[in-house]
């Protein structure tokens, strides 16, 4: 369950902060829309996440790097942004940082 909720999070984070670009300076109202239920929807989901006991640190960090991921892959998609190998390998280390997180906190408890 935890870990459904946090991809909930991640979920509306993402929905939201790629509205965020959408909306044009919060001039387009249906993205604001998405925005403000998206942000509501990731952090209500991170709140319960917190609840049910997963770590900060951990819960803090996979959301981020997954959001992170997921939001430049998408600009990619979506508008046409480009990432060059060095932003790519920045991504991979951001993430292969979470899986050392995830992995530290799994030993560690």
């Amino acid at each position: 369950m935890v870990y459904l909720l946090l991809a909930l999070a991640i979920a509306g984070e993402v929905a939201a902060t790629l509205s965020l670009k959408i909306s044009d300076g919060f001039t387009k109202p249906w993205p604001v829309v998405v925005v403000v239920v998206g942000y509501l929807v990731a952090f209500t989901s991170l709140g319960f996440v917190l609840k049910l006991g997963m770590p900060i640190g951990v819960a803090y960090a996979i959301w981020c790097a997954f959001g992170i991921a997921a939001v430049a892959a998408a600009g990619v998609v979506l508008f046409g942004e480009r990432l060059n190998p060095l932003m790519i390998g920045g991504l991979v280390l951001v993430v292969l940082g979470v899986v050392a997180i995830e992995l530290g906190s799994a030993s560690a408890g």
